[in-house]
This record gives C-alpha cells, structure tokens and sequence, in this order.
C-alpha cells in the first residue's frame, strides 16, 4: 500500500503558475506508475496526468498538454505537477493517485487511481 499526501495548492491569477507535490509513504514507490487528477465544482472527476516508475512515459489530457508537467523524485517519494499558463477553468481539487503498475506505459493512457490522496484546491482567478 501507499499513502499519499498533496501539497502547493492555492490562488494564483490567470496565466500563473503553481506546482503541487506529492509526497508517498512506503519502501516500493518506485513500482507505482503516478497520476494526477482533478474536480471541478459541479463536475466528475477528471483524468491530468501520469508518469512511470522511471519518468520515461508520461500521458497528459488534451486540456493541460503542453501547459503541466508531471516528474518525480524516487529518491524523496515525490511527484510534482508543474502547471503553467494556468485557466480558470483549471479551477478544482486536485488529488495525487497511484496503481501499482511497474509496467505502465503510455500508450496505456490514464491509470485508475487504485490510491488517492485527499486532495489540495487550485484557485485561478480571471
């Protein structure tokens, strides 16, 4: 199992940035592909992101590529998403999820979310 924690959520205007992390607990993070997700109010839950064990594949929705990036850190049990040009329709909660998949690639598109974490608010004010 894994437990997952967010972080670096907040306010910022149009056209900022932030990056969330996402900080996990256990000796196997490395054999977790990682994933982002968010939920606007009103709306489900929607697929950001998601990276392998090593950062070699990587998968985006179309609404964000080209705008975040996902990366970890094996070593510190850290996954980041660094959003840019943010909208406000990127206004949500958005929550750290992981499948214990060594094996994901992207063309496997988005994980499950077989973990989550509690989720922490992004804010982008027009």
């Amino acid at each position: 199992q894994v437990q997952l924690v967010e972080s670096g959520g907040g306010l910022v205007q149009a056209g900022g940035s932030l990056r969330l992390s996402c900080a996990a607990s256990g000796r196997t993070f490395g054999s977790y592909v990682m994933g982002w997700f968010r939920q606007a109010p009103g709306k489900e839950r929607e697929f950001v992101a998601a990276i392998n064990w090593s950062g070699g594949h990587t998968y985006y929705a179309d609404s964000v590529k080209g705008r975040f990036t996902i990366s970890r850190d094996n070593a510190k049990n850290t996954v980041y998403l660094q959003m840019n040009s943010l909208k406000p329709e990127d206004t949500a909660v958005y929550y750290c999820a992981a499948d214990h998949d060594p094996y994901y690639r992207h063309s496997e598109g988005p994980i499950r979310g077989d973990y989550w974490g509690q989720g922490t608010h992004v804010t982008v004010s027009s």
